[in-house]
């Protein structure tokens, strides 16, 4: 029996007949996803080609670490900005100033002659990414309103989000090895062109109504507070958590946003309008993004280590070898978007993709030095694939359901945000874990053995020490978002209707 519940600001159901029509509404579809997967590849499809840009410029292992913080730290800190941008100037026009200014940024970045020159084009793509990943989310909020095409959609975008990285490794490792470490930064010029050109001919301009202020002091201090949370815990990856530099900026991050959410409920124009985040589904959807994120960047960051330094992988069988949580991701998306999103509770949908991805990272705690690819890492790369193509199809859908039209930017933002800054603490988590449970193994086992097997099996050891506590992070987002979830399946109200047909 159908059952009701008031949601906060649920918008009116959009005909089809009130937006593009049902084709164009679909090649939007495809030139917002080729734009997404140009962001989200970028967070990987470099760092496979570092070794070889390190080599042909010379920099230092300091300074390789700062090519990967640097595009996190400018699109961490000023995604909140970039959201709130896009609904007061028009989404159509940030989205395409983000494109161009991604491709000059790449392009600089592909011509460095010195690791200055490319840090600097690094956090400049950051910096237009924070404008073009909410703008993009959000012209697909809006362009898609009718409850199964936007199921659909969602779940085609969320298999792109969740493939992206893979996609990266795998292109990265192709281009290194037979073009150049520089073409990892050329290709975004392809898929720039691409959707700048879509985009222009098929989107339309579209702003809030009233072009309220912007709120400055409340941009000031989350950008500042987001920084300094995202600097701190790269920081933490190669100083350590009781490095008084970590401490200072972890502690300058809580203090900050905590000073954010004051002036958020007193702002006549916030930022981030708190009814965003307190809705408990779209709440939910956005723990789940973070920590899915988290866990995830586990098993592209240590299965790497773990094919190319223990099994001896090249780059592209290393990067192929993600292939299969690839394939499976985007058809359970498929599946989820198509069968299940507008039929099955949030409630339940999210929490099972969570634990069944812990499960997939359970299987990979198997790893040994004699392991094979398909007895070891192939159960639970697919098990993982179905369990994220079950919360990224669900969980992107969700976040921006309800959500007024004047907000999509910036809730759009807010997911963004949290998958970029859940991506940064677990890298510098399980990084940080791994490191230890290396030293700690090597040391209690000096003398068994052979120094380079010690130091292998040390190796090892690190990569399941973390597996177990991805499996730990999966499983407490899977027990949080499960207890947070509204019970129901929302949909979009009728005009004249009140309250939410679940």
């Amino acid at each position: 029996m159908a059952t009701t519940t008031t949601l906060p600001e649920v918008r009116t159901r959009t005909t089809a007949a009130a937006g593009p029509s049902n084709t164009k509404r679909w090649w939007i579809l495809a030139i917002l996803g080729i734009a997404q997967l140009m962001v989200v590849l970028d967070a990987t499809i470099v760092n496979i080609a570092l070794p070889t840009a390190q080599k042909d410029l010379g920099f230092s292992n300091d300074a390789r670490q700062w090519i990967v913080t640097a595009y996190a730290l400018a699109f961490g800190s000023l995604l909140l900005l970039g959201g709130r941008i896009a609904d007061v100037f028009g989404r159509k026009w940030v989205f395409l100033i983000g494109l161009v200014g991604f491709a000059v940024a790449s392009a600089i970045g592909g011509a460095a002659v010195d690791v200055g020159m490319l840090i600097g084009a690094r956090a400049v793509q950051g910096l237009f990414a924070a404008l073009l990943a909410p703008a993009i989310l959000s012209l697909l909020t809006t362009t898609f309103t009718e409850p199964v095409e936007r199921a659909k959609a969602f779940g085609i975008f969320g298999a792109i989000a969740g493939a992206g990285g893979s996609i990266g490794l795998l292109l990265g490792g192709v281009l290194t090895e037979y073009a150049n470490w520089r073409w990892t930064l050329y290709v975004n010029l392809i898929f720039a062109a691409i959707a700048l050109a879509g985009g222009y001919v098929l989107l339309e301009h579209s702003k809030a109504a009233h072009r309220a202020k912007m709120d400055i002091p409340g941009t000031v201090v989350v950008s500042a507070g987001l920084f300094a949370l995202v600097y701190g815990f790269s920081h933490a990856e190669t100083d350590g958590w009781a490095n008084g530099i970590t401490i200072s900026l972890l502690v300058a991050a809580g203090v900050l946003l905590t000073a954010f959410v004051a002036m958020q409920q007193r702002s006549k124009n916030p930022l981030l309008p708190l009814r965003i985040v307190l809705d408990r589904n779209r709440g939910g959807a956005f723990l789940a993004m973070f920590t899915s994120a988290a866990g995830m960047f586990a098993v592209f960051l240590f299965l790497t280590y773990y094919m190319q330094a223990s099994l001896g992988y090249s780059a592209i069988q290393s990067g192929a070898g993600f292939l299969p949580m690839m394939g499976v991701l985007i058809v359970t998306s498929a599946v989820v978007s198509t069968q299940l999103v507008t039929k099955v509770s949030a409630k339940v949908l999210i929490p099972v993709g969570m634990l069944l991805s812990a499960f997939g990272m359970y299987l990979l705690t198997y790893v040994d030095l004699s392991g094979g690819y398909v007895a070891h890492i192939l159960p639970g790369l697919l098990v993982l694939g179905v369990g994220l193509g079950l919360v990224f199809a669900t969980g992107f859908g969700l976040a921006t359901l309800g959500v007024q039209a004047s907000d999509s930017g910036v809730a759009s933002a807010t997911v963004n945000t949290m998958q970029q800054i859940g991506g940064s603490v677990g890298t510098a988590l399980l990084n940080t874990i791994a490191a230890t449970a290396a030293t700690t193994y090597a040391a209690s086992h000096l003398g068994s053995g052979p120094v380079q097997l010690v130091a292998a099996n040390a190796a090892i050891h690190s990569y399941t020490v973390s597996f177990w506590w991805a499996v730990g992070i999966f499983a407490v987002g899977g027990l949080l978002s499960a207890l947070v979830l509204r019970p129901g399946v929302p949909q979009f109200e009728d005009e004249a209707a009140g309250a939410v047909v679940l």
